[in-house]
């Protein structure tokens, strides 16, 4: 199989990059660094372009922040190398997560067995919330099929059939990355889950989020009560929609 990893890094996160170095020597495939889109440097003409609020229901409660942006930037760049470069899949790694190679190069050889027809798996790095149905198993590896797909896009393999569609349908985007990717009955594509990933989330020992910003007391409270609604939403449209063909 054509493959490559491509792992996505800010320049200006300079406490991320021994990170990215590992994740560079520990990687079982050939990997490289895609320059990440710093969404403080986009011009306003650039945002209009790309972004729209309301585009789907539910609508996403809140306003997209520069940094958000720049990550969904971020993330096409990635799909964008996948099809350019004819690859059968690619890895793609955020810079603050951080692989157990002795777990993740098996996890990573029996998810590229179901890639062509997953189109996108997951290598979660916390525990899946709520319902997951059993896809496949093989020697202590699970792929499993959640009731709703994780947050986080520390990383995945994606097909170059899903890395296409994803760039059709998101020239234009009006939610975050993972948030979209929850919408399967948009996107027409389910995400996997392969289980045990081999895959930890470092943020905090990397110096900490490059997207969240400080609020206040009440904006928070306020936000989580809208976060809250929000996901209960895509809960129950989660359940009861089947991916289109």
């Amino acid at each position: 199989m054509q493959k490559r990893a491509f792992i996505i890094h800010l320049a200006r996160a300079t406490g991320r990059r021994p990170f990215v170095d590992e994740l560079v020597r520990a990687c079982p495939v050939q990997a490289e660094i895609v320059d990440g889109v710093d969404g403080s440097t986009l011009a306003q003409d650039r945002i209009d372009n790309v972004y729209s609020p309301r585009l789907h229901q539910p609508h996403y409660p809140f306003r997209l922040r520069p940094a958000e942006i720049g990550c969904f930037l971020s993330h096409r760049k990635s799909w964008r190398r996948i099809v350019d470069e004819d690859l059968d899949y690619g890895l793609i790694f955020e810079d603050d997560a951080a692989l157990d190679a002795a777990i993740a190069e098996p996890a990573i050889a029996f998810a590229e067995n179901h890639i062509a027809n997953a189109g996108y798996i997951q290598m979660p790095v916390r525990s899946l919330p709520g319902e997951a149905e059993l896809s496949s198993e093989s020697a202590g590896f699970r792929l499993l099929s959640p009731q709703v797909t994780p947050l986080r896009l520390s990383g995945q393999l994606i097909s170059k059939a899903a890395a296409r569609r994803l760039l059709y349908l998101t020239e234009v985007f009006d939610r975050p990355v993972d948030t979209l990717l929850q919408m399967h009955w948009i996107t027409g594509i389910r995400p996997l889950v392969v289980t045990p990933s081999g895959l930890s989330d470092h943020t905090q020992a990397a110096g900490g989020s490059t997207i969240a910003s400080g609020k206040s007391v009440f904006e928070r409270v306020s936000r989580e009560i809208r976060r809250f609604a929000y996901r209960r939403k895509i809960e129950r449209l989660s359940r009861n929609h089947k991916a289109p063909a």
